[in-house]
């Protein structure tokens, strides 16, 4: 993917635009416009930060003066630059890349429109098709024989205790991996079934613990001496000198992604297994016994219901196979 947030963090792209094709009014509006969406919309920090890189490419490729210069002859002529253009690996930018460039400039014509300013109308630009979406996930022996891998090799019992509470709360929860390697220690009370979590763009959202992942919890808790305030740590010798200074800073999300793997090997998985895969089979599961979508969007933390429709092809496969076993069945051995 071309360019996301922590490349334009790396590159030290800030919000003052210093653009010396951008001309005067387009800089001012594309200012103003992304203030708006920081303190109107309340836009988090990276997406501020990513609408500005994309506007600013356009701005640099059109080299244009005002806004009621952006034409539908020229957008076009930029989505095919964009389709054509290489990112730093030399691969093409991939289709949801292209669409993230088109839908900053659509959400700016949208501003511009609601200020009158004369500009192309924002529903002339059409996103790309893109591909319907492969969700990968685990369900039967394949996800029972993974969530018990960590009792399957020779290790120490805190590491068994605390691989067997992340590989049951991600599954129990549908956290997505920096939520979970975020979690402090007081963020959770296990007499309850539930825990706040605060989610994309700062959003607060109730997820809830099974019993497996309660007790997974409360064993690996309870057999920690450490002092880290993360829910889940390091227990190499380092860091519990780290933790005893109090400058911890628990498992990375890498981390939990490679604790992940591990055990999808030891499971005889032989397609890559991610935290976002557990993720995808706590939601499958929940459509397949049943939950309407509107409920696993809300625990998913999706801001929008088209987010988590990716997940209808499974039930609507489902849907079908329920249909061939129940529908007109008498009439087939008429």
């Amino acid at each position: 993917m071309c360019l996301p947030a922590v490349a334009l963090a790396k590159a030290g792209i800030t919000l003052v635009v210093h653009q010396h094709n951008m001309p005067t009014k387009l800089q001012q509006l594309t200012k103003e416009f992304l203030e708006h969406l920081e303190i109107e919309k309340g836009r988090s920090a990276k997406t501020v930060e990513n609408y500005h890189f994309y506007l600013k490419r356009f701005f640099s490729w059109a080299k244009i003066k005002e806004p009621n210069q952006i034409e539908q002859d020229l957008v076009r002529n930029y989505r095919l630059w964009l389709n054509r253009l290489k990112d730093q690996a030399g691969q093409p930018l991939k289709k949801n890349t292209q669409n993230y460039h088109l839908i900053a400039l659509r959400t700016f014509l949208k501003y511009l429109a609601k200020r009158d300013i004369k500009t192309l109308a924002p529903e002339k630009i059409e996103l790309a098709k893109m591909p319907d979406r492969q969700i990968e996930f685990m369900e039967g022996t394949d996800l029972e024989n993974f969530l018990e891998a960590p009792f399957k090799i020779e290790q120490p019992e805190i590491i068994k205790f605390r691989d067997k509470a992340i590989l049951e709360t991600l599954f129990s929860t549908g956290l997505r991996v920096s939520e979970l390697a975020n979690l402090k220690k007081n963020d959770i009370n296990l007499n309850k079934d539930e825990f706040t979590v605060r989610g994309k763009g700062s959003k607060l959202r109730v997820v809830f613990l099974s019993n497996q992942a309660k007790h997974w919890l409360k064993k690996y808790l309870e057999a920690r001496k450490d002092m880290s305030a993360y829910l889940f740590t390091n227990h190499d010798k380092a860091s519990l000198k780290r933790s005893k200074k109090k400058d911890d800073k628990g498992l990375t999300p890498r981390s939990v992604q490679r604790i992940v793997e591990k055990y999808a090997k030891i499971a005889g998985i032989t397609k890559k297994i991610t935290p976002h895969v557990l993720r995808h089979s706590f939601a499958t599961d929940l459509l397949q016994n049943g939950a309407d979508i509107r409920s696993v969007q809300a625990m998913l933390g999706h801001s929008s219901i088209t987010t988590t429709q990716i997940y209808t092809h499974i039930t609507d496969k489902q849907l079908r196979e329920v249909y061939k076993s129940f529908h007109g069945r008498k009439r087939r051995h008429e």
